[in-house]
């Protein structure tokens, strides 16, 4: 067991992680699986689960599929796709009620089990492939979704601002991959794709509910016994910090009325890293909040920007600035932002933007005691980056913080990338 309250197993070539606990109502099932970005299986890999959700073996109609989960008391089931680091990570989950408040023959965690492993090992299946219209119909779904990208301009900056900075590394792909390589795939090579993702995915199954470790490695081994059968490998956590030699800048030119302003930035602080907690702070304090230095300075005082706020991805050790300003308003605009960056360096913060952002933090890190989904995705964490760290651990972390640990984080965070998303010229 781990100071998560998770305890951990394997079965049937995955790792599992339940939390024994009669505190929510449901059972919350997760299962993560997990391939190396890559540039030549990302769309393939981003098509399957939304193939898989439209017919199984014992339900091949999109209806019997949904019908089935209506005659379990309306369980929840849906999918994610997104990168962790330069890791795709396919997120399957159901929401299950508790089989103590309903009058049922059956087992609701086990028929969820069954349905599950049935939806990621016994897809629908025509002469020995997938259903031409389900793969037909689902790369449109996917085209739409990266084209409504494109069409949100806030979006699409804050993704070629990735692409530009980590053009030499797998994570400038975008999770459901690329449109131009959707017409290749087939019913054929999608189920080729398929197989060869479901034998190398790395899978973790996690059970919030109440319900025991025994119970859940016995249902995973009578549903998911077709998964694979290699032992549960894990990820790499290995990070070598990208070095800035010179900040790049990067001008595009769309029909736009808004001009885009991203930065990227790079640090040496990964989630795996004693720091975390300092980066944390670093980032609540530079553009993670309401009262933090970007908004304040940048939108506030100087009206220089629409929205202005950043982001860190502790997976991959990247910083974002996010803004969105007249284009004539450019050159202030940069300098000013270079400015709050400066500032951080500096040391240059003061104790109310302290306790403001731990209070913020704290109630982020607290709310997660009141979510199943949460309390997984934090655990998931752990197996991402080998790093058993607890939330009331990082909370301790944080409200110990002061202002020379977050200016040594600040000194981590390196400027690379300025892009800039700008109208047409008349």
């Amino acid at each position: 067991m781990t100071n998560n309250g998770f305890q951990h197993g394997h079965a049937a070539g995955m790792r599992i992680h339940v939390l024994p606990t009669k505190a929510f109502k449901t059972f919350a099932i997760s299962l993560y699986a997990g391939v190396p970005l890559e540039e030549s299986t990302v769309t393939s890999t981003a098509l399957v689960p939304f193939v898989l959700r439209r017919g199984t073996a014992s339900y091949p109609e999109t209806t019997q599929f949904r019908e089935r989960l209506e005659e379990l008391y309306g369980a929840g089931f849906g999918f994610d796709i997104y990168k962790r680091g330069d890791y795709q990570i396919v997120q399957f989950r159901m929401d299950t009620i508790n089989d103590s408040f309903v009058q049922s023959k059956e087992s609701l965690l086990g028929e969820s089990f069954a349905f599950l492993g049935e939806v990621l090992t016994r897809p629908l299946l025509e002469s020995g492939s997938f259903r031409a219209s389900y793969v037909a119909t689902e790369r449109e779904t996917i085209r739409k979704k990266l084209e409504s990208i494109v069409n949100d301009k806030i979006r699409y900056a804050a993704e070629r601002c990735i692409e530009e900075m980590c053009h030499n590394e797998p994570y400038r792909l975008h999770p459901l991959g690329q449109r131009a390589d959707l017409d290749a795939i087939t019913p054929e090579t999608l189920y080729q794709s398929y197989t060869s993702w479901l034998n190398g995915a790395t899978l973790d199954l996690y059970v919030v509910g109440d319900t025991t470790p025994e119970e859940v490695e016995k249902l995973v081994t009578a549903h998911f016994g077709r998964a694979h059968h290699s032992e549960a490998g894990g990820y790499t956590s290995d990070f070598t910090p990208v070095k800035v030699t010179e900040v790049r800048t990067v001008e595009e030119k769309l029909d736009v009325n808004q001009g885009k302003l991203n930065m990227g930035l790079r640090t040496s602080i990964t989630y795996k890293d004693d720091r975390y907690a300092s980066a944390l702070m670093y980032n609540g304090i530079l553009g993670g909040y309401p009262h933090s230095k970007l908004f304040v300075n940048v939108r506030e005082k100087e009206s220089l920007a629409y929205y202005a706020s950043s982001r860190y991805d502790g997976h991959k050790g990247i910083g974002t600035i996010q803004s969105g300003i007249e284009t004539q308003n450019y050159g202030k605009a940069v300098d000013i932002i270079r400015k709050q960056l400066d500032e951080l360096k500096a040391g240059n913060i003061t104790d109310l933007e302290l306790s403001q952002t731990k209070a913020m933090i704290r109630n982020l890190l607290s709310e997660i005691q009141d979510s199943a989904f949460e309390m997984i995705s934090f655990d998931f964490n752990r197996q991402l980056s080998g790093k058993d760290r607890s939330a009331q651990e990082l909370m301790e972390q944080v409200d110990g913080m002061g202002a020379a640990e977050v200016k040594a984080a600040a000194d981590t965070f390196e400027l690379d990338t300025i892009y800039f998303l700008t109208g047409k010229e008349e």
